[in-house]
């Protein structure tokens, strides 16, 4: 059973899903718009086929987000935004952070980000007030990109906007008017069809079609990031055979040259970037583990080997070298014909014109008649 929305704002049971719901896209989380840009670019499901109800047994979405919407600003955008807020929207609403969280508690005498202004004062709304109001009110609350997700690149060292995630600003046991969890989908930025898969299987629960997405400890969805870039990767084989590339033009597996893969939760290797082309290894690049919440303080200098790497490709050498030359003898076996095939004047097949399935000439038949002798 879902939840619906009454007069006011307050939550009623509703049994049968939803026939209409609102997705609030805000984008001024510490961030480069670059999610919503990179989520345009998915064709399973593409964003104007959720929007245009091409996608069966979904509700109706009505999409707010600065990046696509035909509106050029100013009250008229915000008006569904400071409708909800005030609990008057009058359906449920699906609330999406793009960018870092940043501590409002430390910015002086000013802000680090807005969106809109204050009808009464004027003053700038920081994107805090906005989540203090919509995210508690929400039915679902997604966080698109590694720097809603963890925080990422805004939130590294050094950084003095004390910027996070949106689960370290809620609470990692926060829970929706839906009652899910925060749903993160990492990415820097987000692959467009895991964005799009996740958010439209929370659409098909908020239609009451289907459970919620699975998600793991660290609010991810398990069937996207379950596996490590490494398991995906088309270079693996030559990791196991301790055959490593030197530099970037390299086919071969990356590790020494900085790639994180064996131990990145990440799909892309295998899902590609754009209609399954693409993806960092695929396309000559490392992996620089732009999904994972220690990103980046734990991965850089992105061009060094990581500090695993020196021991396991150490380890594996004798073994990939053995390897490595038993399949060089089986594939060159492999890649010759049997002798029998030429032009010559006699037939070296080992054919018997007199042989045939327990025939006279069947050694299986002959051995049967030793055995059968008084």
């Amino acid at each position: 059973m879902t939840q619906g929305v009454g007069g006011g704002g307050a939550v009623i049971p509703h049994e049968h899903g939803f026939d209409e719901i609102t997705i609030l896209w805000i984008s001024e989380g510490m961030s480069c718009d670059g999610d919503s840009v990179s989520m345009t670019a998915s064709d399973q499901p593409a964003i104007e086929d959720v929007v245009l109800g091409l996608i069966p047994g979904l509700p109706k979405v009505n999409l707010h987000n600065k990046v696509l919407s035909p509106a050029a600003g100013g009250e008229e955008f915000l008006a569904p935004y400071r409708a909800a807020a005030r609990g008057e929207l009058g359906q449920p609403f699906i609330l999406v952070i793009e960018g870092s969280i940043p501590n409002e508690n430390i910015n002086g005498d000013g802000y680090w980000t807005s969106f809109g202004n204050d009808e009464r004062t004027g003053e700038p709304l920081t994107l805090n007030w906005w989540i203090d109001r919509l995210a508690p009110r929400a039915w679902a609350v997604v966080a698109a990109g590694t720097c809603a997700t963890y925080g990422g690149i805004h939130a590294m060292a050094g950084n003095p906007t004390g910027c996070m995630g949106l689960a370290d600003y809620l609470g990692w046991d926060f829970r929706s008017q839906g009652g899910l969890p925060i749903v993160n989908v990492p990415g820097c930025p987000i692959q467009p069809e895991n964005f799009m898969e996740t958010l439209t299987w929370v659409l098909y629960h908020a239609a009451g079609s289907a459970p919620p997405p699975p998600l793991d400890s660290l609010l991810r969805p398990q069937w996207l990031f379950g596996k490590t870039v490494h398991e995906g990767c088309d270079r693996a084989a030559y990791y196991e055979q301790a055959d490593f590339a030197k530099d970037y033009n390299s086919p071969k597996c990356q590790v020494k040259i900085g790639c994180w893969g064996p131990v990145i939760n990440c799909n892309v290797p295998k899902r590609g970037w754009m209609g399954g082309v693409g993806g960092c290894p695929n396309v000559g690049g490392i992996c620089i583990a732009c999904t994972m919440p220690g990103f980046p303080d734990k991965f850089m200098p992105f061009m060094d080997m990581p500090p695993g790497g020196s021991l396991s490709t150490l380890m594996i050498k004798p073994y990939g070298a053995l390897i490595r030359r038993l399949r060089g003898i089986t594939n060159a076996t492999a890649n010759r014909e049997p002798k029998w095939h030429h032009n010559g004047p006699a037939l070296t097949s080992g054919y018997n014109p007199r042989w045939r399935p327990y025939g006279p000439a069947d050694p299986r038949r002959q051995a049967a008649r030793e055995r059968n002798k008084p």
